[in-house]
């Protein structure tokens, strides 16, 4: 009996040994970065209008991180200047600057590498979710899995709004009926410019669509304290899911005062950057729900603290983004897969007027409906042909 025991012992100690021993052997593997390919990824697209101004093209960043493992990871970016204050430019040159700091260096330590860029300067958070795009789709190839599984997340359905972009009521509301005419349930409208005339706006696209869409509102911070007590109060009557960033973030102090005011549940989007953001607004009763976008925290890593912040706290949150081709967008579809406090979807950059597709893989649209396949990684690229055309800088 006893010999019984210390050969049981001796076989799980073996057992445990060898486990360490592959434990180490992972923790310890290294992807070397070798090169970085930078791309001014510009797409045209119809103009689209909010309150801080009017974009006619998709200011985009493509890059692909090369390592000596024999694959590369990709990642994009939109500048929004109006909002992230940065510009396709400036993440160019900023892009040069990471992409010297990490040659030579290992692709799979997320959170060192981050931490390069963030030591390096300060905010730029549009083209640092580039560089942490391509390092999640580096690591999900190396494991053998897509994104959404190497994240712990499982598939779902999902539905995106669709948006319409500020432009005269009667506009808007014929844009609203033809959206719900080709199955579109869930409208996202833009307003801030002038709170009278958003209020009308809301009230001919309500009538137009009538009661069964689901309406809310994004103001992108154009309204005064005062103006968007008055155009909330006004609009709650028109059953308005929610209001994204009513004001201007130097306003923030007052948030907490007009959510008590407002019948219309409150959305911090350009106020919420990081989950420090996120902490900040929820302890002060700021908001009801939060918007998470990669060009503002940066990408995945701090995507995910303001998710799980959110989530603790009983915030739900929604995906949103800028300007992104498919292959951002497709980042973000695996995200929300691994990210359950995420019940709201504005998915629809893709559909906003991009006159071209430089994208190949990704995520497919069926109707307003996403998905994507099990491809790893990200499961998407950039098409070279279209590449070609681009100005591009390798590091």
């Amino acid at each position: 009996m006893q010999i019984i025991c210390h050969t049981s012992i001796s076989h799980w100690s073996l057992v445990i040994n060898i486990a360490l021993g592959l434990y180490k052997f992972i923790t310890l593997q290294q992807i070397k970065i070798t090169r970085i390919d930078i791309y001014r990824f510009s797409i045209p697209m119809k103009p689209f209008t909010i309150a801080t101004g009017t974009m006619d093209h998709a200011q985009n960043v493509f890059i692909r991180i090369h390592t000596d493992a024999g694959f590369y990871g990709v990642g994009e970016c939109s500048a929004f200047p109006m909002i992230v204050g940065e510009t396709q430019d400036t993440c160019l040159i900023m892009a040069r600057e990471f992409a010297r700091l990490w040659k030579g260096k290992d692709a799979l330590n997320i959170p060192e590498r981050l931490q390069q860029l963030h030591d390096f300067t300060a905010g730029n958070s549009t083209v640092k979710s580039a560089f942490d795009m391509a390092l999640y789709d580096i690591a999900a190839k190396n494991a053998g899995l897509p994104l959404y599984q190497f994240l712990g997340g499982n598939k779902r359905r999902v539905e995106t709004d669709i948006t319409i972009g500020i432009a005269e009521g009667k506009v808007m509301a014929q844009k609203a009926l033809d959206l719900k005419k080709s199955g579109a349930t869930v409208l996202k409208i833009k307003l801030g410019q002038d709170a009278k005339s958003d209020v009308e706006r809301i009230k001919q696209i309500r009538q137009a669509a009538g009661k069964d869409i689901r309406i809310r509102v994004d103001a992108n911070q154009g309204w005064e304290f005062e103006d968007a007590v008055f155009a909330l109060q006004a609009i709650g009557s028109y059953d308005i899911e929610f209001c994204e960033q009513p004001m201007r973030t130097w306003f923030d102090d007052r948030l907490s005062e007009l959510r008590k005011l407002s019948p219309v549940k409150i959305m911090a989007d350009e106020s919420v950057f990081n989950h420090h953001d996120a902490r900040k607004q929820i302890n002060s009763n700021s908001c009801d729900y939060i918007n998470i976008k990669f060009s503002k925290s940066g990408g995945i890593f701090e995507a995910k603290r303001i998710h799980d912040l959110a989530a603790e706290k009983g915030i739900a949150c929604m995906m949103g983004g800028m300007l992104e081709s498919r292959i951002a967008l497709s980042a973000k579809l695996h995200f929300v897969y691994a990210s359950p406090n995420i019940k709201f979807y504005d998915m629809d950059t893709c559909m906003l007027g991009h006159l071209a597709d430089p994208c190949k893989g990704g995520v497919i649209y069926d109707g307003y409906y996403l998905n994507i396949n099990n491809t790893y990684g990200i499961g998407a690229d950039a098409d070279d042909d279209y590449l070609a055309d681009c100005e591009n800088f390798v590091i």
